[in-house]
């Protein structure tokens, strides 16, 4: 199915459309809930405000990315890096600095 350079409200459930392909989409609005994403390659998106909640981003990479004002709280972040540093190690020797004062 092709749909090109067209405004409509899509409502699509229960459907496999793997292999699919979107550029120059305006998905702003758009609701995602129980959708399976991985191998999502998403390059040059304006995704600021997006919320994730009660997801797997297991093996995520970000990079070349603007995070001002990004949070990440009550998360799994075994094994997570920035510029290569253990977020782990990070937070540790941040929370024995601030219990020494």
């Amino acid at each position: 199915m092709d749909l090109h350079r067209t405004k409509s409200v899509l409502d699509v459930r229960g459907s496999d459309i793997s292999g699919s392909r979107f550029d120059d989409v305006n998905f702003s609005g758009t609701s995602l809930h129980n959708v399976n994403m991985s191998g999502w390659d998403v390059d040059d998106a304006n995704i600021s405000g997006l919320r994730v909640k009660n997801a797997n981003l297991s093996g995520l990479r970000i990079s070349r990315a603007n995070l001002a004002g990004a949070a990440i709280d009550n998360s799994r972040i075994e094994g997570m890096t920035i510029d290569g540093v253990p977020v782990e190690a990070m937070l540790a020797a941040y929370r024995a600095a601030k219990e020494r004062g």
